[in-house]
């Protein structure tokens, strides 16, 4: 009777041993993904770490401070202007994606992509001549302003990337395809933060 009982012992462990073993591999899979954080700016990504550093300014707005109204989707949608100097050696083309990590959305809420900006200017050229515009969060291409609906203050995050090729994105990529196609090709990065909250009235 004793054989008999640890022998069915034997095989109930057995039988829990894969469902185990497959656990932990689902585990595994999961910790591995490759899919980035939530919460996550493509310029803190991993593969963004070892960017030099560059200067990002703009004549609307200072580092922290309030995005005119103009500049929001409240307003007239305008893009603002951007500035930018210490581009590393070897910079091919530069590349800007603009993010509200503030947004209800698990990632951070898409503003602008683009790409292929000719390393030549000190700033965005006029007509951004040359230049790709991605999608945004709206599903558009080009720029979609601040437009919180919530109350409270959003930051918005202008990234620039000084890549060591042009990339070969369409227009119809959006973040994911872009921050893709960038890894292994930045050479520096900068930021500037404005804020913007909705309008009362």
């Amino acid at each position: 009777m004793s054989l008999a009982v640890r022998a069915a012992g034997t095989d109930n462990c057995a039988m829990l041993r894969p469902p185990t073993r497959t656990l932990f591999a689902l585990l595994a899979a999961a910790c591995s993904s490759s899919a980035p954080a939530a919460g996550t700016l493509v310029a803190d990504r991993p593969e963004m770490a070892k960017a030099q550093m560059l200067l990002v300014s703009s004549p609307a707005m200072s580092p922290g401070a309030p995005i005119a109204l103009g500049y929001s989707a409240y307003g007239r949608n305008e893009l603002p202007p951007l500035s930018w100097s210490a581009l590393p050696a070897g910079t091919q083309s530069l590349a800007i994606v603009v993010e509200d990590p503030d947004a209800s959305s698990a990632q951070p809420f898409v503003h602008w992509t683009a790409w292929n900006i000719a390393p030549s200017a000190h700033g965005l050229p006029e007509g951004l001549a040359g230049a790709v515009q991605g999608r945004n969060g709206k599903g558009t291409n080009g720029w979609w302003g601040p437009h919180p609906s919530d109350g409270k203050l959003h930051h918005y995050h202008f990234q620039l990337f000084a890549l060591d090729t042009k990339l070969a994105v369409p227009a119809a990529a959006g973040r994911e395809a872009l921050a893709e196609a960038m890894a292994g090709h930045v050479l520096g990065k900068g930021k500037l933060v404005g804020t913007f909250i909705k309008p009362k009235g």
